[in-house]
């Protein structure tokens, strides 16, 4: 297989197949902005961890030296509840999110895999925005 500069594809499914230039245009400006938004994922999946870190209960010298005597506080116990539910929601989210990546990932591979030298550079061109964009974004975090 080599890649080829052509009009004409057919990617991911059957229906979306491209005839024209206008077509290969549109079909080039979809993959880029998936080539950005899994960009853009990656960014919110390093956020959610981060705020599911800080979320998760660190229990002070003093409340361990409680618990270890058997006088636990109803309060303190209610509120580490909350943050274990706390935690698990952020990792749940963050699941969704890591799926939602891979299957957008995956859909960017199989793009490729078309040999078409267009959707090609549409990815990586995508890619190289997505990252310019995002990343900057990591140090508001």
């Amino acid at each position: 297989m080599h890649f080829i500069f052509s009009d004409e594809v057919v990617l991911l499914f059957d229906f979306w197949r491209v005839h024209s230039p206008a077509g290969m245009a549109i079909s080039v400006a979809v993959v880029l902005l998936l080539a950005v938004l899994y960009e853009g994922i990656k960014v919110a999946k390093v956020k959610l961890l981060r705020h599911a870190l800080e979320s998760l209960p660190i229990p002070t010298s003093q409340q361990l030296m409680e618990e270890t005597d058997g006088e636990s506080a109803s309060s303190d116990s209610l509120s580490v509840g909350r943050s274990h539910l706390r935690w698990f929601l952020c990792h749940f989210g963050q699941s969704l999110i890591h799926v939602t990546q891979v299957v957008i990932g995956y859909f960017m591979m199989l793009a490729v895999m078309s040999y078409n030298t267009w959707i090609f550079l549409g990815v990586v061109v995508g890619s190289a925005v997505g990252y310019y964009l995002a990343y900057p974004l990591l140090s508001m975090i």
